[in-house]
């Protein structure tokens, strides 16, 4: 399934750095998204884009992960020359991930 099922998120950004959370909609989806979710799997989904560390924040009460991405903007939003490698786009990219379905 597409993690798009299953969850949303909420983006923004500073300078160089990204921050995307995915929130599921059902808490009893967290486990699984927790499970498949990791840091390292985003920054090779962002492979190319994402040039610096990935770090993951849980918030299990809010059925939530977030992920800081550093060296993410090509510069910065007011320097990059991407025409939306930014926040919402990002996020876009990340929900339309594959994980795993509950079987």
């Amino acid at each position: 399934m597409k993690l798009f099922d299953i969850a949303h998120s909420r983006t923004g950004d500073k300078g160089n750095i990204s921050n995307i959370s995915v929130i599921v909609y059902d808490q009893k989806d967290y486990d699984l998204v927790r499970d498949h979710l990791t840091a390292e799997r985003v920054k090779d989904h962002f492979k190319g884009i994402v040039h610096g560390d990935v770090v993951r924040y849980e918030a299990p009460s809010l059925g939530a992960l977030n992920f800081v991405m550093q060296d993410a903007l090509g510069g910065g939003v007011t320097r990059s020359l991407a025409l939306d490698a930014h926040g919402k786009c990002l996020a876009s990219a990340l929900l339309a991930m594959e994980i795993p379905g509950e079987t």
